[in-house]
């Protein structure tokens, strides 16, 4: 089944804006590096326009019960799902991410807002026990008002909609810019919460320049939230911004994943299981599992499975059924790929697998292993957000988790051990958000993702990422 690439458009306050007298870009397929379709910026005036609907729409979506809105966001979940074939296609056509993932990245999608419409019914305050007989105190949750959000091309579903549907199951309207490079997932989300009946001012989808969109939105004093993710250097810059207006921030920023895999597991499987885990969506993931700590004793035979492993994965184009891994989403990550390829070869560092591009046409690059890698290479240092794993020998448990927590990241880190102390032990020690142990699986809807140290401020996910969208009020009563 094959669908056409739509026209792309602006969504400003519930009304589609073609791209008739505005700036465009064009949206490239990474498998074929064709166009797509050309996407439209926003002009100053879109803006504006948004953040005056979102603000005009607030007072509204705020007194709307906690119960309308989960029909909407509940009825948007089903069309997801009804339409999963369309929006995996459009993922795959922008990502390059193999259709069966995009298959399960639409669901879990679709899961976000139906989680956040349930739980927007249960942001309950409480009742604080008076020191007076006729005084009532009470404690009432109440929505932070317009969210301008920012979302990255790697997740081009999942992040839009936890964003999205969080803030208005909060009773917040949203303004949105989602990456220029995967636009139609989202402008395609955003037309099923209209059709499953958003009212119009709650929610702009703009695209365009990235640094005259952040400043426009986040230094409008209707904007009181923001939600970012991406870099670690571009979300220090917006939270500069975002301060100077006393914004709440929610920042979700970049990893550099440690693993460390103990000499008690099944080495075996855990290297295949491992390298399966790292070329997910081609490496592209803020918690792909990329520094790998392999206790001395097994690391050898780790190394040897895993690059075996990561030299049959089928690359290619994601509508190709036998396609495993898909291409790289552009030019940059290619490049990325092939300084610190180049970097650790220059440094004597064996390449185990891997380690160079697939053809000329489309982003494809081999799945890659770096094997005794040191802390001085750039790989070891800079996130590779890529196909590009590495492997280091431990002795002792203080010398991994020194190793593990040597980088001023925290957003996600693995370990491997079939022995329950030693497990409980790494997870304390390990200085990040989230701490996996036995498998790879990071992020649902009903759980918090966040980060530690230069990996984010907040929480998105679980009962977490509502509260980003809440304000906490004191309200106190004395009754004559």
């Amino acid at each position: 089944m094959s669908f056409e690439y739509p026209a792309l458009q602006l969504l400003i306050a519930g009304r589609r804006v073609a791209a008739e007298r505005r700036n465009t870009e064009p949206v490239l397929n990474p498998s074929t590096e064709v166009v797509l379709g050309e996407l439209p910026h926003a002009t100053t005036a879109d803006l504006d326009e948004a953040i005056a609907a979102a603000a005009k729409s607030a007072p509204m979506w705020r007194r709307t019960s906690a119960h309308e809105r989960a029909k909407i966001l509940k009825r948007t979940a089903d069309l997801m799902r009804e339409r999963r074939e369309y929006l995996a296609h459009l993922i795959t056509l922008e990502l390059g991410k193999p259709i069966a993932e995009a298959r399960l990245e639409v669901e879990q999608a679709a899961g976000m807002f139906e989680w956040n419409a349930e739980e927007g019914k249960r942001t309950y305050g409480r009742v604080i026990p008076a020191r007076e007989d006729n005084v009532q105190q009470m404690m009432v949750k109440e929505p932070l008002g317009p969210i301008a959000a920012f979302s990255p091309w790697n997740a081009p579903t999942i992040t839009p909609s936890r964003k999205i549907s969080g803030a208005l199951a909060a009773g917040c309207p949203v303004v949105i810019k989602p990456s220029e490079e995967t636009p139609a997932t989202a402008l395609a989300i955003g037309g099923m919460l209209i059709e499953a009946g958003l009212p119009p001012g709650l929610l702009s989808i703009v695209f365009g320049d990235p640094v005259a969109i952040s400043r426009r939105l986040i230094e409008a004093q209707a904007i009181r939230g923001i939600t970012f993710t991406g870099s670690t250097n571009v979300g220090k810059q917006l939270a500069a911004i975002a301060v100077q207006g006393m914004k709440r921030m929610t920042l979700e920023l970049g990893g550099h994943a440690p693993v460390v895999v103990f000499d008690d597991v099944d080495v075996d499987a855990v290297a295949k299981t491992a390298a399966s885990a790292k070329y997910r969506n081609s490496g592209q993931v803020c918690t792909s599992p990329t520094r790998f700590y392999v206790h001395e004793k097994i690391h050898d035979r780790f190394v040897e499975v895993f690059a075996a492993h990561a030299g049959a994965i089928k690359v290619g184009d994601g509508f190709d059924p036998a396609t495993v891994m898909g291409p790289l989403a552009n030019a940059r990550r290619v490049a990325a790929m092939e300084a610190m390829v180049a970097d650790a070869r220059s440094r004597g560092i064996h390449v185990a697998a891997g380690g160079e591009r697939i053809g000329n046409r489309g982003f494809f690059y081999r799945p890659t292993l770096l094997a005794n890698v040191d802390n001085d290479c750039m790989a070891a240092n800079v996130e590779p957000f890529g196909p590009l794993a590495m492997t280091t020998p431990f002795g002792s448990f203080d010398e991994v988790v020194a190793l593990a927590n040597r980088l001023p990241f925290g957003l996600a880190a693995y370990a491997m051990t079939n022995d329950l102390s030693r497990a409980k032990a790494i997870s304390g020690a390990i200085e990040s958000g989230n701490v996996i142990v036995n498998h790879f699986r990071v992020s649902l809807p009903e759980t918090p993702f966040g980060g530690y140290k230069d990996s984010g401020v907040g929480s998105e996910g679980g009962i977490e990422g509502l509260e980003a969208f809440l304000s906490t009020k004191f309200v106190s009563h004395a009754v004559s």
